[in-house]
C-alpha cells in the first residue's frame, strides 16, 4: 500500500470521531429547536381563553356616553331611569355585580366599600354609586338587603342617600353593559355569571372617564378617578395638589405617580421655602440696622 494509501486511511479515521461528534451536536441543536416550538405552541394554545369566556370581559370604552333612558329597578321596587342619577354635578360609579354571586361580586364591593370608607368626599354629596345586578331574577328586596348589609359595612349611614343598589330587566340591564363595555355570560354548568370585575366611572353627563379594574380600590386611586370624572371640580386646592402627581395608566387600569410633576411640585415648594428663609434673613437684618441707627 502506498503512503498515500495509508495517510488517507489514518486521516478518515482520525476524521470519524470529529464527524460523528459534529452530527451529535447538530442532532442535538435540531431536537432542541422542536422540543422550544412546540413548547411555544402549547403556551399558545393555553393561552386562548376557553369558548365559553369569549364573550366575557371588560372593554373600556372611554371617552363615550351612556344612554339615560336606560330603564332600571331600585332597592325600593320603584322604576328610574340611569337620567335621575345623572345631571346632578356629581359623579357616579357604576358596578356590575350581581347579588347572589357566590365570591367575586362579594369581593370588588367590599373593596369598593373599604376603599370609600378611607375617604374624606361622601356618598350622596360629592358621587353616587350605583350597584346594577346583571341577573334578571333578583329582585329590589334582594337589593335593599344588600344595601343594608354594605352600608353596615362602610360605617356610615349618612352615606345611604348615595348608595344605589338596582335590578332590572335582561334586555336594559344588557344595554348597559354594551355601551360601558361590560361583557358576562351565564353558565349553564356551574349556575353562575362569568364576569370581570372593575368600576366604571361616568362624569354626571353620562361620559365614561375612567376604569378601575380588581378588587382592591385604594382611597388614592377612587379619589383620583372621582376627581377626573368631576372634571376638577369636587375636591380642595390640597386634593388638586396630591391628585396633579398622578396620571391615569390606561394599560394598567390604574393611577402612576408622575415624576415630571412630582419634580416641579418639588421645586415650587423649594422655591417658596427659600423664598421665606431669605425674607426672614432680609427682615432681620433690617431690623438690626433699624436698631442700630436708632
Amino acid at each position: 500500500m502506498s503512503a498515500l494509501a495509508n495517510y488517507t486511511i489514518k486521516r478518515s479515521h482520525n476524521l470519524q470521531p470529529r464527524l460523528l461528534s459534529s452530527l451529535h451536536v447538530f442532532s442535538l441543536l435540531i431536537f432542541v429547536i422542536l422540543l422550544t416550538r412546540a413548547q411555544i405552541t402549547s403556551a399558545q394554545e393555553h393561552d386562548v381563553p376557553p369558548e365559553e369566556l369569549e364573550n366575557v370581559g371588560v372593554t373600556e370604552k372611554l371617552g363615550e356616553f351612556v344612554s339615560d333612558d336606560i330603564t332600571l329597578t331600585n332597592q325600593y321596587g320603584e322604576e328610574v331611569q340611569l337620567a335621575d342619577y345623572l345631571h346632578n354635578d356629581r359623579p357616579v360609579i357604576l358596578a356590575m355585580v350581581y347579588y347572589e354571586c357566590p365570591m367575586l361580586c362579594n369581593l370588588i364591593l367590599q373593596g369598593l366599600m373599604k376603599g370609600l370608607s378611607e375617604l374624606s368626599w361622601q356618598p350622596g354629596d360629592e358621587f353616587d354609586v350605583l350597584a346594577v345586578s346583571i341577573s334578571p331574577t333578583e329582585t329590589p328586596e334582594l337589593a335593599r338587603a344588600n344595601k343594608e348589609n354594605y352600608l353596615e359595612q362602610l360605617g356610615n349611614p349618612d352615606a345611604a342617600d348615595g348608595l344605589h343598589f338596582m335590578t332590572g330587566s335582561e334586555e336594559e340591564v344588557r344595554r348597559l353593559g354594551d355601551q360601558v363595555g361590560f361583557y358576562y355570560e351565564w353558565n349553564e354548568q356551574t349556575q353562575e355569571y362569568m364576569h370581570g370585575s372593575s368600576l366604571i366611572f361616568l362624569s354626571d353627563e353620562g361620559k365614561i372617564s375612567r376604569y378601575l379594574h380588581g378588587i382592591d380600590y385604594p382611597e388614592l386611586m377612587l379619589r383620583n378617578a372621582l376627581y377626573d370624572a368631576a372634571d376638577g371640580r369636587i375636591g380642595s386646592p390640597m386634593d388638586r395638589v396630591v391628585l396633579y402627581c398622578f396620571q391615569y395608566d390606561s394599560q394598567s387600569g390604574s393611577y402612576v405617580p408622575v415624576a415630571v410633576n412630582i419634580m416641579k411640585i418639588g421645586g415650587v415648594i423649594t422655591l417658596v421655602l427659600l423664598g421665606g428663609f431669605l425674607g426672614f434673613f432680609f427682615l432681620r437684618e433690617r431690623k438690626s440696622r433699624t436698631e442700630y441707627a436708632t
